[in-house]
């Protein structure tokens, strides 16, 4: 695999952020030279997200896109699986198609990687002294529970384990046999990943520019009791 890190960016309705995403995608400098491959997979958004992307593609003519459309609405996670077997860099990084998330701080998710010491790198919310927008108690409180299980189950002592930035080798994710669809993703790449041989799986303080429902946030409790189905079964199953 080339010296490039592949972006895999689902798009679920973001026709108003996914510009905004892209702009901030494209602006990075990447450590050790490393080329981008940005991978959008639109899961098939009822809004104008189509239109926006292949606009914003049109308009940006000296950037290389790879862009992919499912037929019916499959779920985040299933967007994920498209990208992921589509990448053809040597690492590779997941990134929300809406503002919570500063593509300027991939560099410090790839230090530990090109350093030598890392082969997956979470991004955690929770620790470090980057900005954290200080949102709901209860979203604050599910997120430690899902965390402290997952590691409870997969022997890791992670602080975010639902982080959306999460950076791999490439091989490492692809090799994984991933079935969740939606946001279940995150606990079962997670339990898969720590059930690798030697895996090193280090963790790098983010920022956060979390959104409201009324933003666009899509997350509910219906995700999290699957999360803890999700961290259960693969944990204990694998």
């Amino acid at each position: 695999m080339s010296d490039v890190l592949s972006i895999i960016i689902p798009a679920y309705n973001e026709e108003k952020t996914i510009h905004f995403i892209l702009d901030k995608v494209i602006a990075v400098k990447l450590l050790g030279n490393l080329k981008k491959e940005i991978i959008l997979v639109n899961d098939c958004s009822s809004d104008n997200t189509s239109k926006a992307i292949q606009s914003y593609i049109t308009s940006h003519p000296e950037v290389s896109f790879n862009f992919i459309e499912h037929d019916v609405n499959k779920g985040k996670g299933a967007a994920l699986h498209t990208g992921i077997q589509a990448a053809s860099g040597k690492y590779l990084i997941i990134q929300d198609a809406d503002l919570e998330y500063d593509p300027e701080e991939y560099n410090i998710l790839l230090q530990p990687i090109l350093d030598g010491y890392a082969d997956v790198v979470y991004g955690s919310r929770f620790m470090g002294g980057k900005p954290h927008r200080i949102l709901f108690f209860w979203h604050s409180m599910g997120n430690q529970f899902l965390t402290f299980l997952s590691n409870m189950f997969n022997n890791l002592n992670l602080t975010d384990m639902e982080t959306c930035y999460k950076l791999f080798k490439t091989d490492i994710i692809q090799g994984l046999s991933l079935q969740e669809t939606r946001f279940g993703f995150e606990p079962e790449v997670t339990a898969k990943t720590a059930k690798i041989k030697n895996i090193r799986i280090y963790e790098v303080g983010i920022s956060y520019y979390g959104r409201t429902y009324e933003e666009g946030k899509k997350i509910g409790w219906k995700d999290g009791v699957r999360a803890i189905y999700c961290i259960i079964k693969y944990g204990l199953f694998g």
